[in-house]
């Protein structure tokens, strides 16, 4: 895969090739670390610490997991120490639903953004655990046994966490008076 073959080139030197995959990871670390702190200043310098580490540690990935696992496992051990260091307990979330381009009514417009603020809303809510889970799988589109390694926990734990995080937003969105009464 391109992003394994960068990493190989990386640990022989290459430059470029740190360019390459800073360019490929730059955007979803500093989502990835945007949506759990909502700190614009340390997300940008979380991607470049995550950038440093891996032109460091390049020649230590074995290829058991994908490029992205590995990388991302690095951004969430970061913000993990950063966390522990802030002490916090609650973090807000990046609302990161957008109206679509084309759309034009006001009315539909404005709607279209309480209901992202419902979700972003609903997304306070749930725990720490679940929050990174559902970004893993649905703003990063991994897989439960990637968001497994990167989490440090069993794939059937993730399952569990995305499923009761679903059920939440669910319940949080009906009390919005969004999505089906009976689901």
């Amino acid at each position: 895969m391109e992003h394994e073959r960068l990493l190989e080139e990386i640990a022989s030197g290459s430059e470029e090739a740190l360019v390459a995959l800073y360019r490929a990871f730059e955007g979803r670390i500093f989502a990835f670390a945007q949506s759990r702190l909502n700190d614009p200043a340390f997300a940008a310098d979380l991607v470049n610490e995550v950038m440093v580490e891996v032109w460091k540690k390049a020649s230590t990935f074995e290829g058991r997991s994908a490029a992205s696992s590995w990388i991302l496992g690095i951004a969430r051990n970061r913000l993990m120490d950063e966390i522990r260091r802030r002490g916090r307990r609650h973090f807000d979330e990046l609302d990161e639903a957008t109206p679509d381009e084309g759309q034009t009514d006001a009315t539909e417009a404005l709607a279209a953004a309480d209901d992202a603020g419902h979700v972003e809303e609903c997304m306070k809510r749930l725990n720490e655990a679940q929050r990174e889970a559902v970004h893993l799988a649905f703003y990063e589109d991994l897989s439960y046994a990637e968001i497994a390694e990167i989490a440090g926990c069993p794939e059937g734990t993730v399952k569990t966490r995305v499923f009761h995080a679903k059920k939440a937003l669910q319940r949080c969105l009906r009390g919005f008076g969004l999505g089906p009464a009976d689901a």
